[in-house]
């Protein structure tokens, strides 16, 4: 603490964790600075589960305990990422309030009116907060995929301009003198090396040259800058359209690295953004966005509390399969053959309780043959084991039936990471399931089916209920008897009485084998269904290999009656499609 102050409880502690450093900051009840310290980077998105404990437990050590916190983070873009923040929190401040968001809000603060945070420093953002409490948010994808207007654009630009006009003209420019002097590279070959291993920062800090060259009339530098200046003020108006309309007030705020060290360059936003929308206050932030995330907490210290995360399927009743097994109480204990004759036997319960819902299946199949016909959809959403069997089906039925791969679609919580590993409260996040469903473009032509062997995940029943939204046919498969429908959702629910699982809790193995079997029946029932099929061949087979490729003939050969070498010239004269032998041999 800083010597010969006396400071007033409580004590808020600010934390604005970014894409190169986490600022923190802890302040007293007068806002007064009592500490200031400077971390590693705070990209929850670039963290794992434990790095980003780490990284508090690092902040914890340097400031008093703290009476609040107020914490934006740089990636916390939904409420499975701030669920995550809060719980990392929670093991290293316990039972302290906490205001988690997103780095963004921090650096707008609280503000009564319609305002516009217009950043530019290392990254580039706009997010708009309404009096109404609506946000709206262009950019922030991030250095790959966006980032107009920032730092590392600019010095990008300014790269890719000075070997561009270089090429052109054959002449080096006052801007690619000043880049080669700031990389260290003698020659304009040397910044092919250098520019592989220049990570966003170093990049980003090329920002600097191209100001520097502007204000020497460099005109390559001045028609990046003009153009950084004109997609920054751009996606201001933008935002601000998304919360108000034009002949309302608006507070742009500009802020971050490049608009505070760069006044010419604010001033030019600036006025841009006034020929754009007349009703136009500009602020200029010159404070650090850590200071916002101490205001933002403010209220929590007066015991206001933390905000809470609901969780609309909780009240939905504990599976059978949490449950354990009577008969496999002693599972560590049985010599390996006994176990063996155990699961399976478990497992051959599973396969007759499967056999008790098939008249739900057969409806099932009949929704999706009729939806395939009239080119819809079917969509696989589960989490874990479960999303990741709906993935399986969805990525065999190309090869096996010459389905185009978006008739079949799979989605698991946590995306593609989650095939192989486990992505920690990626099935918790409702608004995720909704947000796949709605970006995939579900309709009232397709069928979604959720798959959650508990029958509670909210990732699934945020799908589900936005499936239902736009008109999907929806089902469910588990393996919980109590789940009932929500409103309308689901349309038909599949619970196969398959009990507990020998190891309890485990899903993956009962309630698994059960998932696939009740999936190997939809599509391939649905397939056969629409005449991919011809007894029990694969007339749709999508030869890619040279197994394939000896079957295709095989089912040739059968169906026709011919010899091996006459079928296998029919498949090579239709391009190795089944069907098109057939005909082409008069089946």
């Amino acid at each position: 603490m800083t010597a010969g102050h006396t400071f007033k409880r409580p004590f808020i502690l600010g934390i604005e964790g970014g894409g190169t450093r986490t600022n923190t900051l802890l302040a007293d009840a007068r806002g007064q600075d009592i500490q200031q310290a400077v971390f590693s980077p705070g990209n929850v998105r670039l963290l794992d589960d434990r790095a980003l404990v780490r990284l508090l437990k690092r902040i914890a050590k340097q400031f008093p305990k703290p009476d609040a916190i107020g914490l934006g983070m740089a990636g916390a873009r939904n409420k499975k990422d701030r669920t995550r923040i809060r719980t990392a929190v929670a093991k290293t401040w316990e039972n302290t309030p906490c205001h988690v968001t997103h780095d963004m809000e921090i650096a707008l603060g609280p503000r009564k009116n319609t305002s516009v945070l217009v950043l530019s420093g290392t990254g580039s953002c706009c997010f708009g907060r309404g009096n109404d409490g609506r946000t709206a948010k262009i950019g922030g994808w991030g250095h790959i995929l966006g980032d107009k207007g920032s730092g590392f654009e600019i010095g990008l630009r300014g790269l890719k301009a000075v070997v561009f006009y270089f090429d052109r003209d054959g002449t080096w420019s006052r801007l690619g003198k000043r880049l080669l002097a700031a990389t260290t590279c003698n020659e304009p070959d040397d910044l092919i090396d250098w520019v592989a291993q220049a990570n966003k920062e170093a990049i980003a800090a090329l920002a600097v040259e191209v100001f520097a060259a502007g204000k020497q009339r460099d005109l390559i530098a001045r028609d990046i800058l003009e153009g950084a200046v004109s997609t920054l003020a751009k996606d201001a108006i933008n935002c601000a359209k998304k919360l108000v309309a034009k002949d309302e007030k608006v507070e742009f705020v500009l802020a971050g690295g490049v608009m505070r060290n760069q006044p010419a360059f604010a001033k030019a936003v600036s006025a841009n953004i006034r020929r754009h929308w007349p009703k136009t206050e500009i602020i200029k932030l010159n404070r650090d966005g850590v200071w916002g995330a101490i205001e933002l907490a403010q209220k929590l210290a007066t015991g206001n509390g933390e905000e809470k995360i609901s969780d609309a399927n909780i009240t939905q009743p504990l599976s059978p399969t949490e449950k354990r097994n009577p008969r496999s109480k002693d599972l560590d204990k049985l010599p390996i053959g006994k176990a063996i004759e155990l699961m399976l036997s478990e497992e051959a319960r599973g396969g007759k309780a499967v056999l008790a819902e098939s008249k739900k299946i057969k409806h099932l199949v009949g929704w999706v043959a009729k939806a395939l016909k009239g080119g819809g959809r079917l969509f696989y959403v589960g989490a874990g084991t479960s999303g990741r069997l709906g993935v399986l089906d969805a990525s065999e039925c190309p090869p096996t039936f010459r389905a185009r791969p978006e008739q079949v679609q799979g989605i698991i919580a946590g995306g593609a990471r989650a095939l192989t590993r486990s992505i920690e409260g990626a099935e918790d996040d409702s608004e995720a399931g909704a947000r796949a469903v709605q970006f995939r473009g579900v309709n009232k032509k397709d069928v979604v089916i959720g798959i959650a062997a508990s029958g509670r995940t909210p990732f699934v029943w945020g799908a589900m209920e936005e499936a239902d939204d736009h008109g999907a046919r929806t089902a469910l498969v588990c393996f919980n008897p109590h789940i009932r429908r929500q409103a309308s959702v689901p349309q038909l629910i599949l619970t196969p009485k398959i009990g507990p699982e020998v190891l309890t809790g485990s899903t993956r193995l009962k309630a698994g084998t059960a998932t696939k079997l009740i999936l190997n029946c939809i599509t391939t029932l649905a397939m056969a269904n629409l005449g991919k099929v011809a007894g029990n061949l694969m007339t749709d087979l999508d030869p890619k290999n040279k197994k394939l490729r000896n079957r295709a003939v095989r089912i040739v050969q059968t169906l026709t009656g011919t010899d091996a070498a006459t079928a296998l010239t029919a498949l090579m004269q239709t391009d190795w499609v089944v069907k098109g032998a057939l005909r082409r041999l008069d089946y």
